[in-house]
């Protein structure tokens, strides 16, 4: 006997979802290898400095350290920044999150959504954007030539299926 209960997929069930987030090359390990090594070197140069008296070299040796320590902290808090993309039958949802945490969400009509890709011949994907209803977001701009492909090839696809049910 049925009770209308049965765990039939809703509407609003994700066909897709995907979370979006930059690449860094170097973890948290090896920032701190690199600080320390970059440390190191930056105290055995200051010091062979002040021992043959040209003393005010060593402070830009502490300025040097201190910027390659801002260059790292940038880099790392933009990598804070993520996008997470669903669709399901109701709609195509595109939150974006800066470092600082704000969110912003672009919502559309999944059968009126477009998925926009611009191609190099060389490069291949250059950019990509998702437009519908007069409104336009651009997806995955962070993201390296590979995975713009993979996620494009996902992310139409599931746009077909939601449109062929």
């Amino acid at each position: 006997m049925n009770n209308g209960n049965a765990t039939a997929p809703s509407e609003d069930t994700p066909v897709f979802s995907a979370e979006l987030t930059p690449h860094r090359s170097l973890g948290r390990r090896g920032v701190k290898v690199l600080f320390l090594i970059a440390g190191l070197l930056s105290l055995v140069h200051a010091f062979v400095f002040l021992v043959i008296g040209a003393w005010p070299i060593v402070f830009f040796f502490g300025l040097d350290y201190l910027l390659l320590f801002g260059a790292f902290w940038l880099n790392n808090h933009s990598a804070l920044s993520r996008e997470e993309v669903s669709v399901s039958r109701t709609g195509v949802a595109v939150r974006k999150y800066t470092p600082s945490g704000r969110m912003t969400e672009h919502r559309f009509n999944p059968f009126w959504a477009r998925l926009n890709v611009a191609r190099h011949q060389e490069i291949g994907i250059v950019s990509m954007t998702i437009s519908g209803g007069g409104r336009r977001t651009d997806i995955g701009s962070f993201l390296n030539r590979d995975d713009r492909e993979t996620f494009a090839l996902a992310l139409s696809g599931a746009l077909a299926t939601v449109r062929r049910r």
